[in-house]
């Protein structure tokens, strides 16, 4: 599904990924654990065309996508959740939404239903502005909006950050339905340890711009393990 090989990134001058190299198969939910500065979001922007890979290979269903554009990566079925949400505040629910599917070939009417019945929380809200939403519920609004475009893999930047517990909880059934219905993929970074180990099948270690071990998520548990990655933030 997703192959990523010795990718290399940098701002300007100051390189940040340092050749990181890993598989995603199709219909596999994959963890990124590390600590701030290490690279996770900076991995994430590169995948999904933010970013411009300063060398290395991206394999996305066989096809070189390294020089690919945003908005062709996502054409072809990579979906993107920002760190901090990036919703349009002054937008509508609804026009967020359409946001999400205006490069897709898809029927509207049906998209928003479809949307509304995998997210029912967002139904009452359509009329609303993004800007008035909680943090829980702009989170939700942001899930909805990536996958209006019908993904086949998700790029996840630190989802529960800033949201209330029982949210958290409802997000995590939600990608779980999701992966038994369409077959997604989710490629997730996350600071919340119950939340990557209820989600994710593995978990990878990144230090420094390099993956450097593999994890799973029973091994999340183990304090002394895992002690040493605790404290992560974005990078």
């Amino acid at each position: 599904m997703l192959t990523v090989t010795e990718l290399r990134a940098a701002y300007g001058r100051i390189p940040i990924l340092h050749g990181i190299s890993f598989e995603v198969k199709d219909g596999e939910f994959i963890g990124i654990l590390g600590h701030n500065g290490m690279g996770k979001t900076t991995l994430l922007k590169t995948l999904i065309g933010l970013l411009r890979a300063a060398g290395g290979k991206i394999e996305f269903a066989g096809k070189d996508i390294t020089r690919e554009p945003t908005f062709r990566r996502n054409r072809l079925g990579i979906g993107y959740v920002p760190q901090g949400r990036e919703i349009f505040p002054n937008l509508t629910v609804l026009d967020n939404l359409r946001i999400g599917f205006a490069m897709h070939p898809v029927n509207e009417a049906e998209m928003i239903e479809e949307t509304l019945e995998e997210f029912p929380r967002l139904k009452p809200l359509l009329e609303r502005p993004g800007g008035v939403l909680s943090g829980g519920e702009q989170q939700i609004l942001a899930l909805g909006r990536a996958l209006c475009g019908r993904p086949t893999v998700l790029l996840l930047d630190e989802p529960t950050e800033g949201i209330q517990p029982s949210i958290v909880e409802e997000i995590v059934d939600i990608l779980k339905r999701l992966r038994d219905k369409r077959g997604l993929t989710i490629l997730l970074v996350e600071q919340n340890l119950d939340f990557i180990a209820a989600l994710s099948q593995r978990v990878l270690v990144i230090q420094r711009g390099q993956i450097t071990g593999e994890l799973t998520p029973a091994q999340l548990d183990d304090p002394e393990l895992i002690g040493e990655f605790v404290g992560m933030g974005s990078a």
